[in-house]
């Protein structure tokens, strides 16, 4: 929680780092009381007051540090709790000491003492009448800690987790019981996470350009299970997908080792998406996160191939635009193609396809073995959309194929030529079973906005920690 007051001076600058507490100068101030310009200020009245910040550190986990972290600190009856006063003033004393840039990823001071431990609570209240009126929380590359500030106003927790292996810088400005605004600035550090228990996040589709239909897929180095809800919502949490548009979208759990995310309606055209992961030294379960590449990738033209098995025909649009209508066939009696919607995997421009690859056996009259061009794949399992000269008479007329879409050989290279990975086929009228939504390609479009909400952890408010506001796991919509 932020909040800012005009008139809030920064007083005392201190670092807790273990045992470790420097008190420096206020800025714009010097210590004799002159200003930053050089003119007096008058000697003015002292004034401070005195936080205590609590951590659990590293060595010696904190036994019942709920309790003692609730309200009143008592680190004589809690193994692990550690309590630092800290005088914030303001008019201070001292050389200032330097605090740490965003991106440099460590602090000018080395740390002394024993670490914070990562997955320890962070307090900071009052030994005596006023209160806090801002916290400010931040590592070494600038992202905020989320926290909540007490009802009374004199004591402010995180309820976002720190992160394992960094440094952290607190402003904190306060107020004594007579009003006077105080101030100080601390840094601590968190242990490092135990070697190999790294998780990471690989993303897909991999950077190019694609349709207004692709999936981002992120697939971990090791599985979060489902009863584990709290660490799957910190992944969600630190799993970043930002659009230029902007759009409304989310993460949905396929398995404990892979999330898909997709907006709720298609990717407007060239939106600009950037994917990231803030996971590095975020506690999940019983490892720690590791750094991930990011990924971005522009989405192209909007296109939409729609098949109406019961007319025979395709309609290509292109921005809303119909830009062709192709005469087709799609699956005959016993080989009905899949209905719903799809998404172009990649394209082939020569395959040999088999009967018995889909478990059609040699010798009986169904069997086939064909060199196919201009093959548009739609499933793993082997449904394409591609030429078929040999069934010409038919196209536009019935359905005589093996679940595949075909169409001339004009049309199957215009078409190839045409689509892109990630552009949109859908079927309809087809008899055919629906499109399985994760194990057969691309099936998520499949999926209804509510029951993909559904398969976020996020969706359980209950069990998900606050969200820091540099990593929202949701897109807001404007488009």
């Amino acid at each position: 929680m932020r909040r800012t007051r005009p008139t809030k001076a920064w007083g005392a600058v201190a670092a807790v780092t273990g045992a470790m507490l420097a008190i420096a100068a206020a800025p714009g101030r010097t210590p004799d009381g002159a200003t930053a310009d050089g003119t007096s200020s008058g000697p003015g009245r002292e004034t401070s007051v005195t936080l205590l910040v609590g951590r659990v550190l590293d060595e010696g986990p904190a036994s019942g540090a709920g309790p003692c972290a609730a309200r009143v600190f008592r680190p004589g009856l809690c193994s692990g709790w550690q309590e630092q006063r800290v005088r914030a003033t303001a008019r201070g004393a001292g050389a200032v000491l330097p605090e740490p840039s965003p991106g440099r990823g460590t602090h000018p001071v080395r740390p002394e003492g024993r670490p914070t431990d990562a997955g320890g609570p962070l307090e900071i209240g009052l030994a005596q009448p006023g209160r806090i009126t801002d916290v400010t929380v931040r590592d070494s590359r600038g992202r905020h800690l989320a926290g909540v500030l007490g009802p009374h106003g004199d004591r402010w927790a995180n309820r976002e987790s720190l992160r394992a292996g960094e440094t952290y810088t607190v402003r904190v400005g306060a107020q004594d019981a007579a009003g006077t605004p105080v101030g100080v600035a601390m840094a601590f550090r968190t242990s490092p996470p135990a070697d190999g228990g790294r998780l990471t996040a690989e993303f897909g589709p991999g950077p190019g350009t694609y349709g207004a239909g692709e999936i981002v897929t992120a697939a971990l180095s090791r599985p979060v299970p489902a009863a584990d809800p709290l660490a799957r919502a910190r992944v969600e949490q630190a799993l970043e997908v930002t659009s230029e548009p902007h759009v409304e979208g989310a993460w949905h759990w396929v398995d404990p080792a892979t999330l898909h995310f997709r907006p709720r309606t298609y990717w407007p055209a060239h939106t600009e998406v950037r994917v990231r992961s803030g996971l590095d030294g975020v506690e999940v379960g019983e490892h720690h996160g590791g750094p991930s590449e990011d990924l971005r990738f522009t989405i192209g033209d909007r296109i939409e191939a729609v098949t109406d098995s019961a007319t025979h025909r395709m309609t290509v649009r292109r921005n809303g635009r119909v830009i062709r209508t192709i005469p087709v066939t799609t699956g005959k009696a016993g080989f009905r193609t899949r209905s719903g919607i799809k998404v172009v995997l990649r394209k082939e421009q020569k395959v040999r396809m088999r009967g018995d690859s889909v478990g059609i056996a040699r010798g009986t009259k169904e069997f086939y073995d064909l060199p196919v061009s201009y093959a548009t794949r739609v499933t793993w399992s082997g449904e394409y959309i591609h030429a078929a000269p040999w069934s010409v008479e038919a196209q536009g007329e019935e359905n005589v194929s093996h679940g595949c879409t075909g169409m001339s050989t004009e049309n199957a290279a215009w078409f190839f030529d045409t689509v892109r990975e990630g552009d949109i086929v859908e079927v309809v009228n087809s008899g055919g079973e629906p499109m399985a939504p994760f194990d057969n390609g691309f099936g998520d479009w499949n999926v209804d906005w509510r029951s993909w909400l559904a398969g976020s952890a996020l969706a359980d408010t209950d069990t998900a920690p606050a969200a820091a506001p540099h990593t929202p796991s949701r897109l807001h919509p404007t488009t």
